[in-house]
């Protein structure tokens, strides 16, 4: 299940590709110094966990725990800001290599707006309700990347998923791959943690899932199990 990742990474240079990435991260940019000064506001000037050696432990590592929180949160606030350009490239990739398909599906962007809105908000209630988790060393990795990779892998292939089929045709495909999905959904969270590569993760990620929805689609009319492919 790779194989979408590595054919996500070698179009970052088509020039239709190109756009969306100088639009990617100038959005991620914006969204990391926007996380970065409101959670400095947000610590030194506020009282936001309950439990006191917490909050004593984030008012100890100062300046440290505004990135750490940042880092951690990047992945959803961002995934927003993808939301204006998912359409833009997932188009781009279709285009390529798979330009005998059909009109995708008609989704307005106030829809995947607030599709990306909600996933941001259960994205950082489940991050800070896990957070005393992040403070035990190896503990904290495994807990940040299964989570999110679940989460981003979900996310993510909904948006390049219901271009091409309703709601309940999506639903169905992502559980029956759940695990494939989450391999890659962990790849892409790490992508998310990596300096300067964060900031191409979000097209890497949206062109990675317009792979693997048509892979796995594919893979679904073999069996012949009912589940469309593509609309036409």
């Amino acid at each position: 299940m790779l194989k979408p990742l590595f054919k996500a990474i070698s179009q970052l240079s088509d020039p239709r590709v190109r756009g969306v990435v100088w639009k990617s991260i100038g959005a991620a940019l914006a969204v990391f110094i926007a996380l970065w000064l409101g959670l400095g506001f947000l610590l030194t000037e506020t009282n936001l966990f309950a439990l006191g050696w917490l909050e004593t432990t984030i008012d100890v590592l100062g300046g440290f725990a505004t990135l750490i929180l940042t880092i951690i949160l990047f992945p959803a606030v961002v995934t927003v800001a993808m939301g204006f350009f998912v359409e833009e490239a997932a188009e781009a990739v279709e285009n390529r290599h798979y330009p005998q398909l059909g009109a995708v599906r008609q989704a307005k962007l106030s829809e995947t707006v607030i599709s990306a809105l909600k996933f941001a908000a259960v994205s950082i209630f489940l991050n800070i309700l896990v957070l005393p988790l992040y403070l035990i060393p190896v503990v904290n990795l495994f807990v940040f990347y299964l989570l999110n990779g679940y989460l981003l892998s979900r996310e993510y292939f909904e948006l390049a998923a219901m271009r091409r089929q309703d709601a309940v045709g999506v639903s169905n495909l992502r559980r029956r791959y759940k695990n494939r999905l989450l391999v890659i959904g962990i790849v892409i969270a790490f992508l998310m943690t990596v300096p300067l590569v964060n900031l191409l993760a979000p097209v890497i990620a949206t062109a990675t899932m317009v792979h693997v929805f048509h892979r796995l689609s594919e893979l679904e009319g073999q069996k012949g199990n009912g589940t469309p492919a593509v609309s036409s």
